[in-house]
């Protein structure tokens, strides 16, 4: 029988998890730039890219603060996420169609980011871990941004170019 596990454990977990998430989404972001057509797609693509980068070193102080040492562990939902982007741009030719499919995939990443990281945070504040959370609090900060934004490209002008009616 496994050794009982707690609260601790439950944080490391999902740190673990999230950290391993992010390290996979920044090797897909350059995929997903190069494979959008709109501008404005890439730039996103290519900015959020940046701000992951810092929010893999900042998993890296939250690793510090739990006394921990930086280690992901396999999270089959990322990768499901992501591979769900790689068939979209297996599947349609480059285009605004393509740009709609990038845009949805993206913002289901950006969900499932936003969760992880909001239980993270409200765990670290019941445990009274406040550098953790005000760390945690920072990127989930980021990760809405990045969703608000593709929210605003896909309606604003992917999805309306993706799916207008050729009369």
């Amino acid at each position: 029988m496994a050794a009982a596990k707690g609260s601790d454990e439950l944080i490391l977990s999902f740190v673990q998890d999230i950290y391993y998430a992010e390290r996979q989404i920044l090797k897909t972001l350059p995929k997903m730039a190069k494979a959008a057509a709109s501008s404005e797609l890439k730039e996103a693509f290519t900015q959020h890219r940046e701000e992951t980068q810092g929010q893999v070193e900042r998993l890296q102080k939250v690793f510090e603060a739990l006394g921990k040492r930086a280690r992901g562990v396999t999270c089959e939902a990322i990768n499901g996420l992501i591979e769900e982007g790689e068939e979209v741009i297996e599947d349609f030719p480059e285009g605004s169609v393509r740009d709609a499919g990038l845009a949805a995939c993206a913002q289901a990443i950006e969900h499932y980011e936003m969760a992880r990281y909001g239980a993270l945070i409200a765990w670290a504040k019941s445990a009274g871990r406040t550098e953790v959370a005000s760390l945690l609090e920072e990127t989930l900060a980021e990760e809405k941004k990045a969703d608000a934004l593709l929210n605003q490209l896909a309606n604003k002008s992917i999805n309306p170019q993706a799916f207008k009616r050729v009369a």
